[in-house]
């Protein structure tokens, strides 16, 4: 499915005005708090119209204001997840998720809840009142309730904002499994860089009111310059890889991917699952020379391919590793120590315990530009 918005709108003095077509699995909206991320996933919901402009999602037209077409939210077919869960609390689970299933017509229900409910892994909560639930229960019956309207298209306003980090670890893995076991596409709306490498297929980075990017997530994490201060130290490459073996004796797994072999902590995962890999620009280190003697275990081989200039004292140096860009964010007086240039052939040198949990994700391959 492809969704298409192009829209104005003006909400006191913040105006927001933007552009985009997205046909990725999960379409992640991303980008700093107040920067219009929630009024533009509002607009595709039909829970604000649109001074001017057109949304279209699988070629039905949403809204268009040059023809004074406006599709009300509730003819939509649109399931939406918000920050808190919004269940109904006098109302168990088993009921909350019913509850999904009465604004659609009978002819068009396509969710079976048996699947939904062992998908999210909620047959345990069926009988429970949402007091008795964790955050991270709570997101999941909410999910299902959506999933259980048999929407056409999912959005999911900051999911995970409202959790603690072992709530957010428990609910990843589910919502991997929303995107890669259904056929429904998703916009994720996050302003939070780990869960958007991990999960998007493809990025609108949005920033005071505008699309300031779009594209495959692979592509865009690398524009470090579009990232928020506050998260770029998280950026850098994510790679497509795929579990070539298993190292019992040392606990870890070896991935291929186009830059070569990389080893990480050892993966629950079989021989030949799609893996993706976040390696962030801080957790490089470059050689001039085949390294020897070093602790790390993963040093690839390439040539610097670009040179720019970062925060402070620091220049971000992108390395392409046989058709992979890695990126390495390293001082100035490093790099003219090293006589780094274009076209120089180096190696990337990248520690396996960089490869934490948050660095890894087992699912979706990214269709990264290299």
């Amino acid at each position: 499915m492809t969704v298409v918005v192009d829209i104005s709108h003006r909400l006191g003095d913040f105006e927001v005005d933007a552009r985009f077509e997205s046909a990725g699995r999960l379409t992640a909206l991303f980008g700093p708090s107040g920067s219009g991320k929630t009024t533009l996933i509002n607009m595709i919901a039909g829970l604000i119209r649109p001074d001017k402009g057109r949304v279209e999602a699988d070629g039905r037209v949403l809204v268009d204001t040059d023809a004074g077409l406006f599709v009300p939210k509730h003819k939509r077919r649109i399931g939406m997840v918000f920050q808190d869960a919004r269940l109904f609390p006098h109302m168990s689970v088993a009921s909350n998720l019913r509850y999904g299933r009465w604004f659609t017509p009978t002819a068009e229900r396509y969710a079976d809840i048996n699947a939904v409910v062992d998908l999210l892994g909620i047959g345990p909560l069926l009988d429970r009142r949402p007091a008795k639930l964790s955050g991270g229960e709570k997101q999941r019956v909410a999910i299902g309730r959506a999933l259980l309207a048999s929407p056409r298209l999912l959005l999911m306003d900051e999911p995970l904002a409202s959790l603690d980090e072992a709530r957010k670890a428990e609910i990843l893995p589910y919502i991997e499994r929303l995107r890669d076991e259904t056929k429904i596409p998703i916009v994720y709306v996050s302003h939070s860089i780990t869960e958007v490498a991990r999960l998007a297929s493809d990025v609108v980075v949005v920033a005071q009111g505008k699309v300031a990017a779009c594209g495959p997530t692979g592509a865009i994490m690398q524009r470090l310059d579009l990232l928020p201060a506050e998260e770029r130290g998280e950026g850098g490459a994510v790679l497509d890889t795929a579990v070539l073996r298993h190292d019992e004796v040392f606990g870890m797994t070896v991935l291929g991917s186009a830059a070569g072999e990389i080893r990480v902590p050892l993966l629950a995962t079989p021989v030949g699952a799609p893996v993706r890999i976040r390696i962030r620009a801080r957790d490089v280190m470059i050689a001039t020379e085949q390294p020897t003697g070093l602790s790390a275990l993963n040093i690839l081989p390439g040539t610097i391919v670009a040179i720019a200039p970062g925060e402070g004292p620091t220049v971000e140096i992108g390395i392409d590793c046989n058709g992979a860009t890695v990126l390495a964010r390293i001082t100035e007086q490093s790099r003219q120590t090293l006589k780094l240039r274009l076209g120089r052939k180096v190696y990337a040198v990248i520690k396996t315990v960089s490869f934490d949990r948050a660095n890894t994700s087992i699912g979706l391959p990214v269709e990264a530009d290299g």
